[in-house]
């Protein structure tokens, strides 16, 4: 076909998009009980509520969510681009892997761009529901260049969104593959720890005027921690300083870490660096675990969990605390 076609073609869908229109899809049709596993179409029920038709397994991926990207990537799904972190850059725990891959590093969160959407031509488009790297504004426009999903990795451990993905890739198997790897991973090193007293705590150390979450029993590193054999402090929920609800971090003030009694205290987003800074803080001497000198750094990437991160902060728990 002539160029002009294709640039006439745009025109049109970007006009639609505009609208808030949607392109004419053939009618959707739920898999029934008497075709195989695995079967295409199928019928992929978002995080918002809605319904996404899918009609063949996706070849071309765009990922509008850097932290879903990870998940995509350990599944082997077939990503062309992703949207990067804030400051332009893929999380550097599977960087490697997107550049191997050749993806795409299309825009940082926050800032969708509809003309590299179209030229990127994904035949599937991932939105996460929350979050700094949604795209949920954008819903309508992107709908009308592909089939579009909506996740909610917030409310979700890395496995729950492996499987929610692996059926909207067809790549169920790889997903359930990785899991169970990873899970046994977990158990060999569980079964050579020799854990500290007590409970333990997990803090996002960012001292005073800023808040500093701290990881709830039930979140993503609550679970994490707990499957290596931790007992995880739960923070009064009181302490929540955002009007938006998490199950992984209760959003504190400076002013209540203080209030935490677990003697050992693992700190995310950071490296010994921060150790050192949290064990000077004069405001938080009387912590039991600074008090005790129990303070772990479990790295940089250890705020955003996905099967590269979790693999970093248990293979950093069994050089802390193996046998």
């Amino acid at each position: 076909m002539q160029p002009g076609f294709h640039r006439a073609r745009r025109r049109f869908l970007l006009s639609l998009a505009a609208l808030g229109a949607s392109p004419v899809l053939a009618p959707s049709r739920v898999l029934g009980a008497s075709q195989p596993e695995g079967g295409w179409p199928r019928r992929f029920q978002n995080a918002d509520g809605t319904v996404t038709e899918l009609p063949a397994a996706p070849a071309r991926i765009l990922s509008t969510s850097v932290t879903a990207t990870g998940t995509l990537l350990a599944i082997d799904a077939p990503v062309t681009a992703s949207a990067s972190a804030a400051n332009g850059k893929f999380f550097s725990q599977w960087e490697a892997t997107a550049r191997e891959r050749g993806v795409e590093n299309i825009w940082p969160a926050g800032r969708v761009d509809l003309e590299a959407v179209y030229a990127v031509s994904p035949d599937l488009i991932v939105v996460s529901a929350t979050g700094a790297d949604s795209a949920r504004d954008h819903l309508a426009r992107l709908r009308a260049v592909a089939p579009t999903v909506v996740v909610d990795y917030g409310r979700q451990s890395w496995q729950e969104l492996a499987h929610e993905l692996g059926q909207a890739t067809g790549l169920a198997a790889h997903a359930q593959r990785r899991i169970t790897a990873f899970d046994r991973h977990v158990a060999d090193i569980k079964g050579n720890l020799i854990l500290p007293r007590g409970q333990v705590n997990l803090i996002s150390y960012n001292g005073p005027g800023a808040s500093n979450p701290i990881a709830t029993r039930g979140g993503v590193h609550g679970q994490l921690l707990r499957a290596l054999g931790f007992d995880v402090e739960a923070p009064d929920p009181r302490w929540h300083g955002t009007a938006d609800p998490s199950s992984d971090f209760i959003w504190a003030a400076y002013e209540f870490l203080p209030e935490l009694r677990a003697g050992t205290t693992f700190l995310l987003r950071t490296d010994d660096a921060g150790v050192a800074e949290m064990l000077r803080d004069p405001m938080l001497a009387n912590m039991p675990s600074v008090r005790a000198g129990q303070v772990y750094a479990l790295g940089p990437n250890a705020f955003r969990i996905d099967y590269y991160s979790a693999t970093e902060v248990v293979d950093r728990i069994q050089r802390l605390f193996g046998r």
